[in-house]
């Protein structure tokens, strides 16, 4: 696996615009997801957070912090899929053993 291919803290996500992916916690509305998500620092219509638009087209998404549990960049250009969430049971675990 690719460095560019796991998952990292939140806390360490790029917050200049530029695109990632981030894996949405479980709710009641369903399973973890990965979505396509940006930092955005504003704008008439929203103060400043994480937002997703490609998604939906049209639609633009604004996830809260605690909705969003990890990021990694996106994938090189010869990647046939997507990325599954990220699914451990501890955050710790994205730095490795959690002990």
């Amino acid at each position: 696996m690719d460095d560019t291919d796991r998952w990292r803290d939140m806390a360490s996500a790029p917050r200049d615009g530029s695109r990632i992916l981030v894996t949405i916690r479980p709710s009641e509305q369903g399973p973890a997801e990965v979505d396509l998500a940006y930092w955005s620092n504003g704008d008439q219509f929203a103060g400043e957070g994480w937002r997703a638009s490609d998604s939906s087209p049209g639609h633009i998404i604004e996830y809260a912090e605690p909705e969003l549990k990890c990021w990694m960049p996106m994938p090189s250009a010869n990647r046939t899929s997507v990325p599954s969430p990220w699914e451990g049971d501890d955050d710790q675990e994205l730095y490795g053993s959690g002990i």
